[in-house]
């Protein structure tokens, strides 16, 4: 027996539980916005403001889904994950690639193959930007919008 005191089953039960918005694919869509800003050099407007609608889409439906869980105090807990997700998911990483792009962009004017340069740094840049904004984003909720301004709600 665990010292928890959890037993099998309830250990099971906890183990079987998947969030459809961390755990499966569809925690992609949240990453839209990211290949929208990468493309935005060969794309029309519209295309990379579709992919914020899906990115933010993304966002408000694990908001809501958190929020319905049994134990959760709703109002609380889809502001918090709203602002987690707005910020990890959306806000940050869409700036981010935004001036890698912009960055490559205005240092290769004269190269020939600029937009396939540009496009390609952004989303090979993808990667590599997302543990370390999730990780600020953790810290500031943590030391900042959880204990100074969410526990008010």
């Amino acid at each position: 027996m665990s010292d928890t005191g959890v037993n099998g089953s309830e250990r099971d039960k906890e183990k079987k539980e998947v969030d459809i918005f961390r755990d499966t694919p569809i925690r992609y869509l949240g990453y839209a916005n990211e290949v929208g800003e990468a493309f935005r050099n060969v794309v029309h407007r519209n295309v990379v403001r579709f992919s914020y609608v899906v990115s933010g889409s993304y966002v408000i439906a694990d908001a809501i889904a958190k929020s319905r869980k049994p134990d959760a105090p709703i109002v609380r807990t889809f502001v918090d994950v709203a602002i987690w997700q707005g910020l990890a998911s959306v806000a940050i990483p869409g700036f981010t690639i935004n001036r890698i792009c912009w960055g490559v962009n205005k240092a290769l004017r004269q190269h020939k193959h600029r937009s396939v340069i540009v496009t390609g740094a952004g989303l090979l840049a993808i990667p590599f930007i997302i543990k370390p904004i999730d990780h600020g984003v953790d810290i500031f909720m943590d030391t900042f919008m959880r204990p100074k301004v969410l526990k008010y709600l």
